[in-house]
């Protein structure tokens, strides 16, 4: 499983692409196929499929390894946050295949770390990472999830925050975290972080607009203790209660 990173090419791991270039299959999702350079992806079979064909795509992955040939299934970021590392293991332990072919994870520059850089330091601290896509998770379960990390004061990036079908869940939760975060809080939105189409917003949790937000975007919230410095997000992490900063 290769972690491609946010999209941009120079943030592709050099040992991400020594898995690509040595790949005999690559499965991924269509958009995800389309960040891998071309080269890369000359004389290669390739297995792309839609939105929700992750189970086929892992399964036909699992069938060429198994026929002997060097696969490697991409994801966006990182392969085992959101991604395809977990059913593809989950998949080769129900078909009894964990002993049988080998498995590795290559990592990826994960899509929160990127628009946290675009923002400046806004997971300096403590923080929790939450997907508000109910696909697979329960929204009550999401919903309690998002509480306890609002209550518990931790940075908080929301992952697939607005889709066409979900278009009430962002302002649900924007009022599930104001119930213990100021008004003023800073919070950072970043749509497609590093590549073609970047957008990056610095607003407040009271200022968030919902119509900018997509699936390719990442949200990020600040604790108590964050706040704006010049044009970044800075969460402190407690080097000004112990040392002379000045």
């Amino acid at each position: 499983m290769v972690g491609l990173g946010p999209g941009g090419t120079h943030h592709l791991t050099p040992a991400a692409r020594a898995a690509l270039a040595q790949a005999e299959v690559i499965a991924g999702y269509k958009g995800y196929m389309d960040l891998v350079e071309p080269e890369l992806l000359e004389g290669k079979e390739l297995i792309s499929t839609g939105m929700t064909g992750e189970v086929d795509r892992a399964g036909r992955a699992l069938d060429a390894a198994l026929d002997g040939k060097r696969v490697a299934v991409v994801s966006s970021g990182d392969p085992g946050v959101y991604a395809m590392a977990g059913l593809v293991l989950e998949m080769a332990e129900a078909r009894g295949l964990l002993d049988e072919i080998g498995i590795e994870v290559v990592p990826g520059v994960p899509a929160f770390c990127a628009a946290a850089a675009l923002l400046g330091a806004p997971l300096m601290h403590d923080f929790a990472s939450v997907s508000l896509s109910d696909l697979l998770t329960p929204w009550p379960l999401i919903e309690k999830r998002l509480d306890a990390a609002a209550s518990a004061d931790f940075v908080i990036a929301l992952y697939n925050p607005r889709s066409k079908r979900r278009t009430g869940h962002l302002e649900r939760a924007l009022e599930i975290v104001s119930r213990h975060r100021d008004p003023a809080t800073p919070v950072g939105v970043v749509g497609r972080a590093m590549r073609a189409g970047q957008s990056v917003t610095r607003t407040t949790l009271d200022g968030v607009d919902p119509e900018i937000v997509d699936m390719q975007t990442v949200i990020i919230i600040g604790n108590s203790s964050t706040r704006a410095a010049g044009g970044f997000m800075l969460t402190p992490r407690g080097y000004e209660g112990k040392y002379e900063l000045g």
